[in-house]
């Protein structure tokens, strides 16, 4: 794949000051035209009002990694003890589905709906082994697995069609995409999309271009992921043609998603955990949450069911 020129003077602005320690899966509320997001090691999920500046939080007691809207207005959660229902306004949590996994040794990750209302969520082994999986849900069919053999579940992200599926493992440094039928969600045709160096034992980062994190993809179809420690944003063709290298001013980027009226206002999520303390000293921004005005607007987001 070709690389394009970094852009260093990307004007980002920091939409969420107060810090996350590990922000992740931003979700903008098609309803609410608020952002949601979670901070995972913090068992918390966060909402935004870019309207008012409003920044409020859930408390759970145990890891919440990724949220899709409901079409009753709850939040369905994929966390560590399974997938859930949440109602924001009395603080209740109905379960959806139990964890098809031992809770001792794995939690979900990254999750999306899809465009026909299904919610996709892959999971993370604790013990950093290629034994997660990914799983569909819907209410009909409960939780099926589709994909398995990676390590850290993420970058999920469907094509404008709903006919190509994108799914990384963050361990690997590698995005994958599936053909998927939009009438029953069976995937077929696992490829590689996007390959990237590993990381080699003792390389300084400044020679680091990063591993895919979460993603999220455009109305033209492209799929922007963000690079962990690569301190940049990648805006990737379906060709596999990366066309922007977007510099980020802080180095670990999680996940991006659109946001606004327009779609066209590009969230990112960012982390602190176990950063070391002169990069953080040199990087204030890490943990917030950042904003980039775009020219092609996002797909909206989908709501489950």
């Amino acid at each position: 794949m070709s690389t394009p020129l970094p852009e260093h003077d990307a004007p980002w602005v920091l939409a969420v000051a107060a810090p996350a320690v590990l922000g992740e899966s931003p979700m903008w509320h098609p309803v609410e035209q608020c952002l949601y997001y979670c901070d995972i090691a913090e068992h918390q999920v966060r909402r935004f009002d870019p309207a008012t500046g409003e920044l409020r939080h859930w408390q759970f007691d145990n890891h919440v990694a990724s949220l899709a809207p409901m079409a009753d207005g709850a939040l369905l959660l994929a966390q560590r003890d399974g997938l859930w229902r949440f109602d924001r306004r009395t603080g209740q949590r109905e379960p959806l589905a139990p964890p098809p996994y031992d809770p001792a040794a794995f939690r979900f990750n990254d999750g999306k709906c899809d465009a026909q209302g299904r919610f996709w969520v892959g999971t993370l082994s604790d013990a950093r082994q290629p034994l997660s999986a990914l799983y569909r849900y819907d209410r009909e069919r409960g939780l099926v697995q589709v994909a398995d053999g990676i390590t850290v579940s993420n970058g999920l992200g469907f094509s404008p069609n709903g006919r190509t599926m994108y799914w990384s493992d963050t361990t690997s440094h590698t995005v994958f995409a599936f053909d998927v039928e939009p009438g029953d969600g069976s995937v077929s045709n696992r490829r590689v999309f996007a390959p990237f160096p590993l990381k080699q034992p003792g390389q300084d980062l400044a020679t680091y271009g990063g591993r895919p994190d979460g993603a999220a993809v455009d109305a033209e179809g492209c799929y922007w992921v963000a690079m962990f420690e690569g301190q940049c944003v990648l805006r990737i063709a379906p060709t596999g043609e990366v066309l922007r290298d977007v510099r980020v001013p802080v180095q670990c980027p999680t996940m991006p998603c659109f946001g606004g009226p327009d779609l066209r206002t590009l969230y990112l999520t960012t982390t602190r955990e176990k950063r070391p303390e002169a990069e953080l000293a040199a990087q204030p921004w890490a943990g917030g949450v950042l904003s980039l005005r775009v020219e092609v607007p996002g797909l909206p987001t989908a709501i489950f069911g």
